[in-house]
């Protein structure tokens, strides 16, 4: 799908045509060595408006993976009130928000949980409900190619599921999402937790998902467009998958897309843009999960490209994006719990 800046909102234009610059230099040897800018650039660097604390979860082969826990700042204390006022009633106590796990995007190849967009959604989740998000460092592919991300997601998951009262967040109420290769990601945990039984997941908010190694999509074929294209992405999934990568031997927890039978997963919210090149996949996984009786939410929004969203924050498009997630995720949060199976561990 080739296209031309003309089609872009002009709101997304000027951050679109330095990106595509960008893109321009980037191959399979680049993307191997991973400059790790944003690394450099904002890790540790925690948004102010957020408590954030750093936790280390161990492997099975004992190396360990640092995850962030991001939730909403303590309120300040109260006021002394004077001694000739009565006393306030109490307030009832809050209920506990969800737990979020919230999977940070980068073509599997870049990107850290503290980073620019992963924050931008994360902020939202907590203000909207109060909600305790947990954010894996998942290996990326220059170091470590598949399966090693989705298995420290899946760990992520399993760890917050386990703790998620600890951490007083409702246990019956977690959710998955993430941006990008993030929300592929989301896509294969949410998935495996179905298949494994030892998760329960209460909706899942998988944002224009990178789903699909084929590349085969009218969307995806010829894509020029800002801030991901074929070419790039194609170099994606070669890192991610290596020789797999467009075989017939690639599984869903690895290319979703791949996926034949999605009865049985949690409600599903995903959005995209008319000119992202994962316009066709993500339709196309919308429209296999409501035929396998899943109740799934997409909204499309006009000349917009890949990430548009976080690219350009306050653009009319941007802001209508997040006003359709955010008033899905409110609903949800209101409508989908699912109790975690007994499993014999330890909460």
């Amino acid at each position: 799908m080739r296209i031309t800046f003309g089609e872009v909102d002009p709101e997304l234009r000027f951050r679109g045509r330095i990106i595509r610059l960008l893109m321009r230099s980037w191959t399979e040897a680049s993307y191997r060595k991973t400059n790790r800018m944003e690394e450099r650039l904002q890790r540790g660097r925690m948004p102010k408006d957020l408590a954030a604390e750093v936790r280390w979860l161990d492997r099975p082969d004992g190396s360990r993976m640092r995850v962030v826990v991001f939730r909403a700042l303590p309120s300040a204390p109260a006021r002394e009130l004077a001694s000739a006022a009565p006393a306030p009633a109490p307030a009832p106590a809050p209920l506990p928000g969800p737990a979020v796990l919230w999977i940070h995007g980068g073509g599997y190849v870049g990107g850290i949980p503290e980073g620019m967009s992963s924050v931008t959604w994360i902020r939202r989740l907590v203000a909207a409900s109060g909600a305790v998000v947990v954010a894996p460092e998942y290996r990326l592919a220059g170091e470590a190619p598949y399966p090693a991300a989705f298995d420290d997601c899946y760990l992520a998951l399993r760890w917050l599921a386990a703790n998620a009262a600890a951490l007083g967040s409702s246990q019956d109420q977690l959710v998955v999402g993430g941006e990008s290769a993030g929300g592929g990601l989301a896509a294969a945990v949410t998935l495996a937790a179905r298949d494994r039984g030892d998760v329960a997941v209460a909706f899942s908010m998988p944002l224009y998902p990178m789903l699909d190694d084929r590349c085969e999509t009218a969307s995806m074929l010829e894509s020029n467009a800002p801030a991901w294209d074929e070419r790039v992405n194609r170099i994606a999934w070669r890192v991610y998958l290596g020789d797999l990568a467009g075989t017939d031997a690639v599984p869903p927890y690895a290319a979703p897309a791949r996926a034949t039978d999605l009865a049985g997963l949690p409600p599903t919210l995903t959005f995209v843009g008319t000119l992202d090149p994962f316009r066709d996949e993500v339709a196309a996984y919308v429209e296999a999960l409501r035929a396998a009786g899943v109740q799934a939410a997409l909204e499309t929004f006009e000349r917009a490209y890949h990430g548009f969203d976080v690219i350009a924050p306050d653009a009319a498009v941007s802001r209508r994006a997040a006003g359709f997630v955010m008033d899905w995720f409110r609903n949800a949060v209101l409508l989908h719990r699912a109790p975690q199976p007994r499993t014999g561990e330890d909460a």
